[in-house]
């Protein structure tokens, strides 16, 4: 083997890389085996119904109803520790206060806080709202990632070194480091988002402190924006999307994750990396972003966003693969198991109409409006559909984060900033519950064949 070859590039995709590609994919599992052998792909069955792995008293996501001894869809409903997230938003919504702490007790230790509780809990994770010494310097600055998920997942995998019980699974230790994570997950995304932007974009690069004395919606507007200013209800839009996208049963990607790397005994900051890597996947947290990308090429061609056969027959042609990425989707509509209605868009919903009569954007909500009534239909006659589709929070939240000023390379560390607290209980509740490495079955189909020396090959 050549040793010190500087001639090769690195990311490059070689021809020898290409061919052996190949041949690790020539032995693709054809679908009807899965069929064959019972094999629930995704975990879910041919309904697509969840195959029961836990237990968890976290969350609940319900859209379905019995009906005469029947399953029969319904409005879909989301339950943080038992409690309608509606009631909760319409609790914190009609006193004028933040909610997303609130969520995360809630989440944590399972009632609502009462006054001097939510008070002695926002203390504490002030007392959390910092970083190591050096450690902007050292971690965040000198090496920035073009994608904020990474530079989120490796900071906090570097926080290990920075603590001196990392391993330690006794769950006071646990809590403590949920706690600080939950707490510095909004200056790693957003410092990691201002070196991005001074190394890569050759932008100004401004660091400001957390302001204790805010909620954490308020703080990431406080600590990115140059100015520090925003309006109150810019802030609590954005509250709101953290308590919405907070938490949604064990049996999500990233929160299983957390369970299945959890119950193998690792530490905290292992689990949460893993779990970020979840996260950041297009089918899951990354799914706003494709929203928004999708939109934008609706408007560039389509010539009157209010001529409604015109919208049609640009979804229509998204489902045929014909247009934007030819992937045959239109993101944001539908969910694994939400079929009348996502919760949370019907929530959102409303205050997106506020933000974008504001910004002076009612023009592109209505826009959003009519493709969020029109897709389902499209999508029902198109394909053989064994629930029905709606509009989910992914469908919003992208325009929402966008009327925010946010930018795109921090759309999914918003929701990781936010899920990290339903993660956090999941960690614990797998760690005080569990007592089984996760492991489930997978049948081989490969065929058995001989050994043959080297020299006979």
């Amino acid at each position: 083997m050549a040793n010190g070859n500087n001639n090769i590039n690195y990311s490059e995709v070689t021809p020898q890389i290409r061919a052996l590609a190949e041949r690790s994919t020539a032995q693709v599992i054809p679908s009807d085996l899965y069929t064959k052998y019972k094999v629930n792909r995704g975990l879910r069955d041919l309904n697509g119904n969840g195959v029961l792995a836990g237990l968890t008293n976290i969350a609940q996501v319900t859209a379905k109803k019995i009906v005469d001894g029947k399953e029969v869809p319904m409005d879909g409903k989301l339950y943080y520790q038992g409690i309608n997230v509606e009631d909760i938003v319409a609790g914190f919504i009609t006193e004028r206060r933040y909610g997303f702490e609130e969520t995360i007790y809630l989440l944590l230790f399972g009632s609502l806080p009462n006054a001097q509780e939510l008070a002695d809990f926002n203390q504490l994770l002030n007392t959390y709202t910092s970083l190591p010494p050096k450690f902007t310097r050292d971690i965040i600055m000198k090496s920035p990632s073009r994608d904020m998920m990474n530079t989120l997942s490796r900071s906090v995998l570097m926080l290990y070194s920075y603590d001196d019980n990392p391993d330690d699974l006794r769950i006071p230790n646990v809590l403590r480091q949920c706690l600080q994570l939950i707490a510095q997950f909004p200056l790693l995304a957003v410092y990691g988002y201002h070196a991005y932007n001074h190394y890569e974009k050759d932008m100004s690069m401004i660091i400001h402190q957390p302001d204790t004395s805010l909620s954490l919606a308020e703080n990431i507007l406080h600590m990115l924006r140059p100015d520090q200013q925003y309006t109150e209800l810019e802030a609590r839009i954005l509250d709101l999307a953290l308590v919405l996208h907070a938490e949604h049963g064990g049996g999500n990607n990233s929160s299983f994750t957390v369970h299945v790397v959890s119950s193998s005994g690792t530490d905290t900051y292992s689990a949460m990396a893993a779990a970020l890597g979840s996260l950041k996947g297009p089918k899951h947290g990354g799914a706003n972003i494709r929203v928004c990308q999708m939109m934008e090429d609706l408007k560039e061609n389509v010539s009157n966003w209010q001529d409604e056969g015109q919208v049609a027959d640009y979804l229509q042609k998204l489902l045929e693969g014909q247009a934007f990425d030819r992937a045959g989707l239109i993101y944001g509509i539908g969910h694994a198991v939400y079929s009348l209605s996502d919760p949370r868009a019907r929530v959102f919903e409303g205050f997106v109409q506020r933000l974008s009569s504001a910004k002076g954007r009612d023009e592109e909500y209505q826009l959003y409006a009519l493709v969020a009534r029109l897709a389902p239909e499209l999508i029902s006659r198109q394909r053989q559909m064994y629930k029905g589709v709606s509009a989910n929070i992914d469908f919003y939240s992208g325009f929402v984060y966008d009327m925010l000023g946010l930018p795109q390379e921090l759309y999914t560390p918003i929701f990781a900033i936010s899920r990290i607290s339903g993660w956090s209980a999941h960690r614990i509740e797998e760690l005080a519950s569990g007592s089984k490495i996760i492991r489930p079955a997978y049948k081989s189909v490969a065929t058995r064949k001989p050994y043959v020396p080297l020299n006979e090959r």
